[in-house]
């Protein structure tokens, strides 16, 4: 599995891909970031499902930029050339994973910002080579291990929210999932990006260069939980104390 995160916010994006790499009983370690810097074209690709599948599908891609980058003026248009690669891996491959009892499952965030592009923009591209854009309304996108990590990101992540806020709620989300699944973990790539820079930086962080910020995190949430108000609680000793009389006056009655 994977966790792979993009936010996008109003002064720019941020985005976060694991490493790990499962194939049955074995873990490796791999990157998942694809990213191009040029001058007023910067996009990143990060990619969730089977790596094979990947690799083609970003192979495919890189020869296509080598050949045909310049007519990519909006991020669009970069995004539908990858997906006609994704749909040129799926030709060649998909019969043979179904026979496999494997599934095209290729999912992939798309992000950046291109000559003739107003904004920074970051779209979720399926499987299908359909996709859809991340909008202001609901500004991130998870693909892989989505479950563990989104509700912090739901309670804290908004459209105004700074670069640096982002990544710290960004790293509690993956921080999450490395916690409660086994097939996600350190290191992670970290791509970062100011609105009209035209510039991603990518930024590789290994677990014991954060691992006192989950440690914090962990105490923060313990003194936060002893911190909440508990006369709500007291209900449940009162119905107890309550059902406690009504069975003591029923015993009384039933041996008068």
């Amino acid at each position: 599995m994977t966790y792979c995160l993009g936010i996008k916010l109003k002064t720019g994006f941020i985005g976060i891909a694991d490493t790990r790499i499962t194939s049955g009983n074995e873990t490796a370690k791999a990157k998942k970031v694809f990213t191009v810097n040029k001058k007023k074209h910067s996009f990143f690709i990060m990619t969730s499902g089977l790596r094979s599948v990947r690799d083609k599908a970003i192979t495919y891609f890189k020869e296509i930029i080598e050949e045909n980058d310049e007519s990519f003026n909006k991020l669009y248009k970069a995004v539908n050339a990858f997906a006609d690669q994704v749909k040129r891996a799926a030709n060649e491959d998909k019969a043979s994973l179904k026979e496999s009892g494997l599934s095209f499952n290729l999912f992939s965030i798309v992000g950046g910002q291109l000559e003739d592009d107003d904004e920074h923009k970051i779209f979720l591209l399926y499987p299908e080579g359909n996709w859809v854009e991340v909008s202001e309304g609901s500004p991130f996108v998870i693909i892989g291990n989505s479950g563990y990590g989104k509700p912090i990101l739901d309670r804290s992540i908004r459209y105004n929210s700074s670069l640096k806020f982002a990544l710290k709620a960004g790293l509690l989300s993956f921080d999450a999932t490395r916690i409660s699944a086994n097939d996600v973990d350190f290191p992670i790539d970290v791509v970062h990006y100011e609105k009209d820079s035209f510039n991603i930086t990518e930024t590789r962080y290994k677990k014991d260069e954060l691992s006192d910020i989950s440690k914090m995190w962990d105490s923060k949430i313990s003194e936060a939980i002893n911190d909440l108000p508990d006369d709500w609680i007291e209900k449940i000793y009162i119905s107890n104390n309550m059902e406690e009389e009504d069975m003591f006056d029923e015993g009384k009655w039933s041996g008068s």
